[in-house]
């Protein structure tokens, strides 16, 4: 069973006081620069909700929902490469908070999600890396605006899902040379916003 992390769990029980993120967009990975990944080509995904918590307070998503999304994501960003060489993600999505609508300059509550990432071999299957938690906010347009008032719980989640796959991919790439990537180059990997 995966459990959610002391340090996780505490940035989930923060997410929904007050505080101020400074603005972030993550690039769709349609519309910019695949970093080199060696010879890793997506074989398939997987991504389990079995105990996803959600951390109050928070808009309602059903798991179904969350795997629907990710998967999503995930196949966004990885779906590109053509290494040659088959691997797996596999995500067990541990918790989340969605940021309900907050007061401006008073209350404006977070959005966050926590997940477990796991990379395998696709043939023959062997895990390589992981398990590996990772926490990610949303980030917010202002300073002072929590997304809940600009973006429905579904904007939500999109935009949660493909900075959790940013980070998936950073995590990945600071381990390149199992996808046969030179020692050290995946040091190089553009830095993760610190709001992430």
């Amino acid at each position: 069973m995966t459990r959610l992390s002391r340090r996780a769990f505490s940035a989930l029980s923060l997410a929904g006081a007050s505080g101020a993120l400074t603005a972030c967009a993550i690039p769709d990975p349609l519309e910019s620069e695949q970093r080199p990944m060696g010879d890793f080509e997506l074989a398939f995904t997987v991504v389990v909700t079995n105990n996803i918590k959600k951390v109050p307070p928070s808009r309602d998503a059903s798991p179904e929902a969350w795997e629907q999304v990710m998967t999503s994501e995930l196949e966004r960003r990885f779906g590109g490469y053509r290494g040659g060489k088959g691997y797996v993600i596999a995500l067990a999505i541990d918790g989340y908070a969605l940021a309900p609508p907050g007061i401006p300059l008073v209350l404006t509550p977070k959005s966050l999600l926590v997940v477990t990432a796991n990379v395998w071999e696709a043939d023959p299957q062997r895990k390589i890396a992981g398990p590996e938690q990772i926490s990610t906010f949303e980030g917010a347009n202002t300073l002072f605006l929590g997304s809940g008032l600009m973006k429905d719980a579904e904007a939500q989640m999109v935009t949660l899902a493909r900075n959790a796959a940013f980070k998936i991919q950073s995590w990945m790439l600071r381990n390149g040379e199992m996808f046969g990537l030179p020692p050290g180059l995946g040091n190089a990997a553009p830095e993760i916003p610190p709001e992430l």
